[in-house]
């Protein structure tokens, strides 16, 4: 297994021989109006070009959309990628809408786990920032609140924990309780709406996790790009935790 860390949420996954991409934006530096929020409201995004060149990104074997945000997905990654590739989502509204940009193989994925070349990809749950806050918010704005997580098993791998877009919360506990993964990734640049309200993990969610899992290795992700973020990589770097790495973009984490 290796985890190249592309930019924001994206990543190339290899896992069991297969090279999965994850949430794939992929517009160019400052293509983008940062979002709606009071958290640095002038800053375009994605604040960094892409590490590689979109070509090489876009050479692998599946792809995994972690839900329908435009900071996960984008139309140039719509246009690059091969319309017959594998491509898994959480439910069947994110899977209309992948059909609609002429997809001819999608899937959804299942709690119970779904088979692609002798792995096994589970969903799991997530809370988007705290249920009860950030739902109304997003139903306000007619945007999906749902996300999922993703774990990946296979003979004679470890145990990989795609943690997606959540706090840390229950929903993530299950998952390590159940799936006890070795490698566990998180999207944790705390990136807030403009009430406050973390959307994603923050420091003390980093803290969380990584107390709760101290034999995993825990990769942080989602770093340096958005505009509503208020978590670095140096604010996690400065928490000094032995078991959280904070790749660069384009570096790549063999576990």
């Amino acid at each position: 297994m290796n985890i190249q860390q592309i930019r924001n949420a994206t990543l190339i996954v290899t896992f069991s021989g297969t090279r999965f991409l994850i949430d794939p934006w992929l517009l160019p530096k400052d293509a983008m109006a940062g979002f709606d929020s009071a958290i640095n409201p002038h800053i375009r995004q994605p604040r960094c070009d892409l590490p590689l060149r979109v070509e090489g990104i876009i050479d692998v074997d599946a792809v995994i959309l972690t839900h329908w945000h435009p900071d996960h997905i984008d139309e140039l990654a719509l246009e690059a990628l091969r319309k017959d590739i594998p491509f898994f989502v959480q439910n069947e509204g994110d899977s209309r809408i992948i059909e609609q940009h002429r997809f001819t193989d999608v899937r959804v994925l299942s709690e119970n786990g779904t088979e692609f070349n002798a792995i096994k990809l589970t969903k799991t749950g997530t809370q988007h920032g705290e249920r009860a806050i950030v739902q109304p918010i997003c139903d306000s704005l007619g945007m999906p609140y749902d996300a999922m997580g993703v774990v990946f098993t296979a003979p004679g791998e470890k145990t990989l924990y795609i943690a997606g877009d959540s706090i840390w919360c229950p929903e993530v506990q299950t998952a390590l309780d159940s799936f006890h993964p070795e490698i566990v990734v998180i999207n944790a640049c705390g990136a807030r709406v403009a009430s406050g309200d973390r959307l994603i993990m923050d420091l003390e969610d980093v803290r969380a996790i990584s107390s709760y899992a101290p034999g995993a290795l825990i990769i942080a992700s989602h770093m340096d790009t958005v505009s509503h973020l208020t978590v670095t990589r140096d604010d996690i770097r400065a928490l000094h935790l032995a078991n959280v790495a904070i790749p660069e973009d384009g570096e790549i984490i063999i576990p």
